[in-house]
């Protein structure tokens, strides 16, 4: 399939890259068109890296790929690319759809690459609203939504829940990526019956004909549950897990050596517990725990997005993913060579944005916000001291990288655990399933109420 997304404005773009990388790890083809508003929230390279082709932002961008999706040869000549790219395409989404983006479709207003796609594209199109339930809900809204549909175009419901905006709840959430991609593919099993039916008979399993993974994570973690204690029972458990990767090309990238091994563990102890657990996982090659609500991610800039929406209703952040602080400044959506005039002399880098920092800054009111150390040497523990104070952070979880034999890709860790209120507690040599039920057993006792964190507001 020839799939072709095109991406509005709004904090749910992190979704469409995971929508991206489901339909290249299934073999479709994808290219990805922006509004300039879009990269406010997701840069065009995070896509390029993931598709392995060129994102347009505007009409009059010269397209490198001459129309051409991921696979295919280059054409003689070069199309008009705002128009080859969705005359080619076999389904053409939009998600998220914003209230903005969605008006101009219903009165056929061309002012952007992804409006005027929709207009030219003889494929099926699907949009996916995402947006403030009170614009979702809005009669202005609901009328355009009715005019697409009456017009053929497929509208993925939103589903419901927590919001973007702090302590805000209803309908306007994007859906899930597996439920975007599954209605992809029967937009072009309708067409193409007979070449579709394999991959979607592929989806089924992780859909269930459209169940989204929010609901089937809800029902493993019942599973869980009914076999452990319930003493985080009610609780909201974020957990991040593995290293980031920062792209240089399509091809390589700066990442560190990260296994995720240490924030699964968390997330597993959480879920004995009986929390409810969100795994924002960072190129991660382990099975996630049965019942964790697992957010896949690859850059430093996509955990960050995804934090932030997962931080707003979270009673406990634990931030074990291993964050890139500095990415290339120019990525590009094609291998570079090592010799030739192309040949890059330096790659320029520029630092990534601190989550920690801007996390415990909109943190709300009796949240803990627990980070992790990865320091190298004899003073690693100061640190990390140094890092809890910066950062304004509940605990800090610090570990000494100059060893080999615990730390990152190894089944064991040591650890010195540090608090706000100046407790310390040393965590000898051990499993790292014994490091989380440690770092876990801090976490209750800042929540007894002995402690009083001094950093929350």
């Amino acid at each position: 399939m020839r799939l072709l997304i095109g991406v509005s404005g709004g904090i749910a773009a992190y979704k469409a890259i995971e929508t991206a990388r489901l339909a290249v790890r299934q073999g479709h083809a994808v290219r990805v068109i922006q509004t300039p508003t879009s990269e406010r929230f997701v840069g065009r390279e995070s896509f390029a890296a993931i598709t392995g082709a060129p994102v347009l932002i505007s009409e009059f961008e010269q397209d490198p790929a001459r129309g051409a999706y991921p696979g295919e040869p280059l054409p003689d000549r070069a199309p008009i690319s705002h128009l080859a790219l969705a005359e080619r395409a076999e389904v053409y989404l939009v998600a998220p759809a914003s209230a903005n983006t969605i008006a101009k479709l219903a009165g056929g207003i061309a002012d952007s690459l992804v409006t005027t796609a929709a207009l030219v594209a003889s494929c099926p199109v699907a949009v996916a609203p995402a947006m403030n339930h009170r614009m979702y809900l809005h009669a202005a809204t609901q009328a355009n939504l009715r005019t697409l549909e009456q017009r053929g175009i497929t509208v993925i419901g939103p589903g419901e829940g927590e919001l973007a905006s702090h302590g805000e709840r209803g309908i306007g959430r994007l859906a899930e990526p597996a439920e975007l991609l599954a209605a992809c593919l029967e937009l072009y099993a309708q067409q193409r019956p007979q070449q579709t039916q394999t991959a979607w008979n592929a989806e089924l399993p992780q859909t269930q004909t459209g169940q989204s993974r929010t609901q089937t994570g809800q029902s493993q973690t019942q599973t869980a549950q009914s076999q452990t204690d319930t003493s985080w029972e009610g609780l909201r458990v974020l957990v991040t897990a593995g290293g980031t990767q920062e792209p240089i090309d399509s091809v390589r990238y700066i990442g560190n050596h990260s296994s995720g091994r240490m924030g699964y563990e968390l997330a597993a102890a959480a879920l004995r517990r009986g929390a409810q657990v969100a795994l924002i996982s960072a190129n991660v090659r382990l099975s996630a725990p049965a019942g964790a609500r697992v957010i896949p991610v690859r850059t430093a800039a996509e955990l960050a997005l995804a934090a932030q929406v997962e931080a707003e209703q979270a009673d406990i952040v634990v931030m074990a993913a291993a964050v890139a602080d500095f990415r290339p400044a120019t990525p590009v959506g094609h291998k570079l060579k090592k010799t030739g005039p192309e040949a890059p002399s330096s790659i320029e880098l520029v630092p990534t944005e601190d989550v920690l920092a801007r996390l415990a800054e909109s943190r709300r009111p009796g949240q803990l916000l627990i980070g992790f150390a990865a320091e190298h040497g004899e003073r690693a523990e100061r640190y990390g001291r140094e890092k809890l104070e910066r950062k304004r952070l509940d605990a800090i979880v610090v570990n000494d990288i100059s060893r080999a034999d615990i730390g990152f890709d190894v089944d064991q860790n040591e650890v010195v655990i540090l608090s706000a209120d100046g407790a310390s507690r040393e965590v000898a040599r051990t499993g790292k399933q014994q490091v989380a039920e440690a770092v876990l057993e801090e976490v209750e006792r800042l929540r007894s109420g002995t402690f009083e964190a001094p950093y929350t507001h």
